[in-house]
C-alpha cells in the first residue's frame, strides 16, 4: 500500500528537484539574457549581411542567382555563429561539438550520394564566377552548337540553331572544350570550290576578287583571299576567305550563302566551269567484246518463223 510516508517521500524529492531547477535557473538568468541579447543582434546583423550583399555584388557579378546563393550563405552563416556563441554562454559545450560532429557527417553522407549535383553545383559557381561566356553568346561545345539562354548554378540552357533547348550539365560544359564565336565579334568566312583544270587560274582569282567587291558587312580591314589549296580528283579546288561581324549563327549562314550565288553568277558570266565529278571506268577487251555481241544480238531482228503447209 502507498501510505503517507511514501507519499512525503515523493514529494519531498520532487520539492528537492524543482528547488534545485529554480536554482539554477535564477544562476543561469544573466546567461540567459545575455544568450537572448546575442540571438537578438545576431538575427539582425544577418539580415544586413544580406542586404549589403544583396546591394553590392550586382556591381561586380550579373549572375543573380550566384548573388543570390552569396546572400544566403552569408545570412545562414552569421546565424549560425550567433547560435554557437549563445551554446557557449549557456555552457553547453558537448552541444557544439555533437552539433560540428553531426554535421560533418551528414555533409560526408550527402556529398557521396549527390556527387554529381554537388560537382554541377560546384562548376557553376566557378563558371559564375570566371564568366568564360554569357548569356546571348553562340558556343560550341563537344555535343551541341547554339545560344546561351540562361546559366543557372545546375545546368546551361543552349538554344541549338535547330530550335531545341538543350539543358547541358555544368560539369560537362566546365570540363569539356568551348568555343565562343561571340567573344570576339568577327568570324572568318571559308567558301570552298572548284574549276576545271584548263581554266586560267589568275583570271579565277580576279573573277572572284571582283565579285566581292562590294559585298555587304564584309570588314574591309580584313584581307579578302582567294587560296588555291589542292589538284582534285576532277578540278583545282581554292577556298575564299573574308571576314564579317557576328553576333549570331544566321550573320555567318547568310553571308556565306550570298558569296556562294555571287561566285556562281560571275563564273556563268566569265564562262569558267565549275566541274561535277568524273570517274574513268576501266574494262578488259574481253568484256567488252562479251558486252558487244549481247548488244548485237538484242538489236538484231528476229527471224520469220516457219509457216506450216497447209494441203489444198
Amino acid at each position: 500500500m502507498f501510505g503517507i510516508t511514501d507519499f512525503q517521500r515523493a514529494f519531498n524529492l520532487l520539492s528537492g528537484k524543482l528547488v534545485r531547477w529554480m536554482q539554477a535557473l535564477i544562476l543561469m538568468l544573466p546567461n540567459l539574457l545575455i544568450a537572448v541579447v546575442i540571438l537578438t543582434v545576431t538575427y539582425f546583423v544577418a539580415r544586413l549581411a544580406r542586404r549589403f550583399i544583396v546591394r553590392f555584388l550586382p556591381r561586380v557579378s550579373t549572375s543573380v542567382t550566384l548573388n543570390n546563393l552569396v546572400a544566403t550563405i552569408a545570412h545562414v552563416g552569421v546565424l549560425l555563429i550567433g547560435i554557437f556563441f549563445t551554446l557557449e554562454v549557456l555552457s553547453l559545450d558537448k552541444t557544439v561539438t555533437s552539433l560540428l560532429a553531426g554535421v560533418g557527417i551528414i555533409g560526408l553522407a550527402l556529398g557521396f550520394a549527390f556527387q554529381d549535383i554537388a560537382a554541377n553545383f560546384i562548376s557553376g559557381i566557378i563558371i559564375a564566377i570566371q564568366r568564360p561566356f554569357t548569356v546571348g553568346d553562340v558556343i560550341q561545345t563537344e555535343s551541341y552548337f547554339g545560344t546561351i539562354e540562361s546559366i543557372n548554378l545546375r545546368t546551361l540552357d543552349l538554344r541549338q540553331v535547330t530550335g531545341e533547348l538543350v539543358r547541358v550539365p555544368n560539369r560537362k560544359v566546365f570540363e569539356s572544350s568551348v568555343i565562343n564565336f561571340t567573344v570576339t565579334t568577327q568570324r572568318r568566312v571559308d567558301v570552298e570550290c572548284g574549276v576545271t583544270y584548263d581554266a586560267n587560274l589568275e583570271q579565277v582569282r580576279e573573277v572572284v576578287l571582283d565579285c566581292m567587291r562590294d559585298f555587304p558587312n564584309m570588314l574591309a580591314h580584313r584581307p579578302l583571299e582567294v587560296m588555291f589549296t589542292e589538284f582534285g580528283e576532277s578540278s583545282i579546288n581554292f577556298t575564299l576567305r573574308f571576314w564579317i561581324p557576328y553576333r549570331q549563327q544566321v550573320d555567318y549562314v547568310g553571308s556565306k550563302s550570298e558569296a556562294i550565288m555571287r561566285i556562281k553568277r560571275a563564273f556563268d558570266h566569265a564562262g569558267i566551269t565549275i566541274p561535277f565529278p568524273i570517274r574513268t571506268l576501266d574494262i578488259s577487251p574481253e568484256l567488252l567484246e562479251q558486252v558487244s555481241r549481247n548488244l548485237t544480238r538484242a538489236q538484231a531482228p528476229p527471224k520469220p518463223s516457219a509457216q506450216p503447209h497447209q494441203a489444198e
